[in-house]
């Protein structure tokens, strides 16, 4: 006879022993050296049956076989199998069990243990695995939004919103959990912009690049791309923000007649509310306008979104990711290229154009920053975030179990000669501990280890006034020998911010030295705050100009910090601070 039958027919005669109230029936189900969770015996589970049955205190529990009741023989050990699930009726309530059965010497296959099955059970033990392996994996950073599971390629941020007391960010991640492979949001949420919280995914299926605003009914509203259809709309159904009505289409319908038909791309849109009129942008090639007086009504293109060009960047460039909002008396447009990269514009947006007065980059290289998102937060905070792609290529990323990571956030606002600035929230302070001050030092054309504060997930602050240098700067995550190194400087000649990662590690890093454009004003100290968190180093400089790069250093101990000159003297000090990590694993 089939060993799976026997099994499930042995949990069936102990079973039909619950039924019959049959003490010795139960009691012999179980192997000879069994012993409950209260150490009690086969001999004394059977006294104790009787003995209930007896006073009236018996239950009446049912264990049942069923359809979904699974068999899986032990492959080195044929005389063990594992059960599962085996449902139990009782008066008092019910549940899921696993049985671990043993065939004894006499042939009867008999109960060896039971327990309770969470629904959870493989899938937990799978997450801990999971979390095991990224926890040690040397490259995943500790303090910036990671994706917490899994490849995510790409990871924009999307639909951020400040509501009912917390931030809430999105980012695009995918998975087969539909039955086939789709793209959806993951969701967020934090009080403090560096402990997350993550939430049930609540937006699903082919969705893109999108923002979120406040509709006239005081709603979270989601505008964003849905793959295979068009530019939509979703409306918040809790304040959890985690479920959503998806809406029609608002991709307008044109006919040839049309003065629209044809010009415009349904692509990565940006939607708020202006009076009583809808509006949204619509990227692409050539982005454009389309309003709308309600949520359900019929949208219509208004026209260009940009008013001209300015130079150096012409109409034909794409607009994507885009994010407007009115800051310190402008308005500034954040969004991609494809070709371009991170950038954005200052200007007007008047007579539903936007009318561009500047125009700068975000990244200057590789596009290794991208898809900037921001939101305006209850202190009247404009900050922002954006992808930070990762190096290594797919096949890499998915032998490591993960990929996706944001750039720190930053808090934005426009300086003196009309172009953003960038610092850091002051609430990553609180991740700092072990702060040291590395000293002054005075050097001239000369480099300086510092014994004082090393490794690879630190904040450092670099004052320098600059006397007679050409350059002034630091390295981080040096190795002993100097065979591996990320180089921080200011180049006073070129009026330059540059990170060099061409020894940052070899293989997965992307060694090239990122420049952006960064002038000192006269007798202005130069004042450098790097962050490193493993795989990461982000640079601000002065507050007016930032640069966020990836670096996988394979020396365990390229820890090192330093600081130096060429060209000259540069009066320095450094302070420094080891970083806690703020992510759940």
């Amino acid at each position: 006879m089939n060993d799976h039958k026997v099994v499930l027919d042995a949990i069936r005669h102990y079973d039909t022993a619950l039924s019959k109230r049959d003490p010795e029936g139960q009691a012999s189900f179980f192997t000879e050296g069994w012993l409950s969770a209260n150490d009690m015996s086969r001999r004394d589970l059977r006294d104790n049956i009787q003995e209930q049955i007896e006073d009236g205190s018996h239950k009446d529990n049912r264990f049942i076989v069923d359809d979904e009741t699974k068999v899986e023989l032990d492959s080195d050990d044929g005389d063990r199998a594992t059960v599962q699930p085996i449902t139990l009726r009782a008066t008092t309530g019910g549940g899921r069990f696993t049985f671990k059965m043993k065939r004894e010497s006499d042939g009867v296959w008999r109960c060896d243990s039971l327990g309770l099955m969470t629904l959870g059970d493989e899938a937990a033990k799978n997450a801990r695995s999971v979390r095991e392996r990224i926890l040690a994996d040397p490259h995943r950073p500790g303090y910036h939004v990671v994706s917490p599971e899994g490849v995510a390629m790409p990871f924009d941020p999307n639909g951020a919103v400040f509501w009912q007391g917390r931030y809430h960010l999105f980012y695009i991640f995918q998975d087969d959990q539909l039955g086939y492979q789709a793209d959806h949001w993951g969701h967020l949420s934090s009080t403090d912009l560096f402990h997350w919280r993550h939430h049930p995914t609540g937006l699903m299926d082919g969705m893109y690049s999108g923002n979120c605003f406040i509709n006239k009914d005081g709603v979270p509203t989601m505008c964003y791309h849905q793959k295979g259809q068009g530019n939509a709309m979703a409306v918040a159904s809790d304040d959890e923000l985690d479920t959503w009505q998806k809406l029609d289409v608002i991709t307008p319908a044109t006919e040839k007649v049309d003065d629209f038909h044809g010009r415009y791309a349904s692509w990565d849109p940006f939607g708020w509310l202006d009076g009583d009129t809808y509006y949204a942008i619509f990227g692409g090639k050539q982005p454009g306008i389309a309003k709308c007086e309600s949520l359900s009504g019929h949208w219509q293109y208004v026209g260009d979104l940009l008013a001209h060009g300015v130079e150096g960047v012409t109409l034909e460039e794409d607009v994507s990711c885009a994010d407007m909002f009115r800051l310190d008396g402008k308005d500034v447009l954040l969004c991609i290229s494809h070709r371009l990269g991170c950038r954005y514009y200052v200007g007007e947006w008047r007579d539903e154009q936007f009318y561009p007065e500047r125009h700068a980059m975000m990244s200057w290289v590789d596009h290794a920053y991208f898809a900037p998102e921001s939101l305006v937060d209850d202190q009247g905070r404009r900050i922002m975030w954006s992808w930070i792609m990762d190096d290594p290529q797919f096949g890499t990323r998915a032998e490591h179990g993960w990929s996706g990571t944001m750039g720190l956030p930053r808090v934005l606002s426009i300086g003196d000669d009309g172009y953003l600035c960038y610092n850091v929230p002051e609430e990553i302070e609180r991740l700092r501990y072990m702060a040291v001050d590395c000293g002054s030092h005075d050097l001239v054309s000369a480099t300086q280890s510092i014994d004082t504060i090393t490794g690879n997930s630190i904040e450092l602050i670099l004052q320098a006034d600059i006397e007679s240098a050409s350059t002034v700067g630091l390295k981080v995550c040096t190795s002993p020998g100097g065979e591996e190194e990320t180089v921080i400087y200011y180049e006073a000649d070129t009026k330059q911010l540059k990170v060099d990662t061409t020894r940052s590690g070899e293989g997965e890093t992307t060694g090239v030295v990122e420049s952006a454009p960064f002038e000192l004003k006269s007798d202005e100290t130069l004042n450098l705050r790097v962050f490193v968190d493993k795989s990461v180093v982000e640079v601000f400089a002065n507050g007016r100009q930032a640069i966020a790069r990836r670096i996988y250093p394979h020396r365990e101990d390229s820890l090192g910090v330093e600081v130096f000159t060429f060209g000259g003297l540069a009066k320095m000090h450094l302070q420094g601070w080891q970083m806690a990590a703020s992510n759940a694993f």
